[in-house]
């Protein structure tokens, strides 16, 4: 299971089967999903496949996972972000996501959760971090940017590519019209980023 740990103003956390109705609400906002899908995510697919590979763990690098991300002020909850070992290329190699509920937009959210995840792969001896955006979605790619990411690719993603990663569609019937970006940051190159004021979250006690 992931571990729960602290920024200067979030705290990401384990998501938990209780987090149901905020995923829901997340993925139902057509906006939110514009540039991921194009369309809200159905609420049985969220039952039946978003949560679950949220709940699921990685047994060979069980640091990596998705956490649900909420203000330390007040608790409300912002949204997740993930750090996953990249199909095929080994245990050196993390892909980076997030998705975050439009209340926290141009917060300096994304990017502070972002970096301090990026430290927490470098820091579990990955070597590579690689993050992937819609071509359109500036957002998006400014705060890759930020973190000192840069374009290496553009593509076309396969409706099986789609299935596998952000849609969580079981069988997608179209792919974007633009390209996929693929940026990436890699240990050497211009170093990993500061993460800022980081530690792991209190236990809370049970009951």
């Amino acid at each position: 299971m992931v571990a729960s740990f602290e920024t200067e103003r979030l705290r990401l956390r384990p998501f938990t089967p209780a987090d149901l109705e905020r995923l829901v609400e997340l993925h139902g906002d057509a906006e939110v999903m514009r540039y991921v899908t194009g369309t809200p995510t159905p609420r049985e697919v969220v039952e039946r496949t978003v949560l679950p590979r949220f709940l699921r763990h990685d047994q060979c690098r069980p640091a990596l996972g998705v956490w649900a991300a909420e203000e330390r002020e007040g608790g409300a909850f912002v949204g997740w972000f993930s750090l996953k070992r990249r199909p095929g290329a080994g245990n050196l190699e993390a892909e980076l996501g997030y998705r975050l509920a439009r209340a926290a937009w141009g917060q300096g959210y994304a990017t502070e959760g972002a970096r301090a995840l990026v430290a927490r792969a470098f820091a579990l001896g990955m070597r590579r971090v690689v993050a992937n955006v819609y071509e359109e979605n500036l957002a998006s790619r400014r705060v890759l940017e930020k973190l000192g990411m840069t374009l290496v690719r553009r593509f076309k993603p396969t409706p099986e590519a789609l299935a596998r990663g952000v849609t969580f569609e079981p069988a997608p019937t179209e792919v974007w019209d633009g390209d996929e970006l693929e940026y990436a940051l890699q240990v050497g190159a211009s170093g990993p980023p500061a993460a800022g004021r980081t530690r792991r979250a209190a236990r809370r006690p049970a009951g």
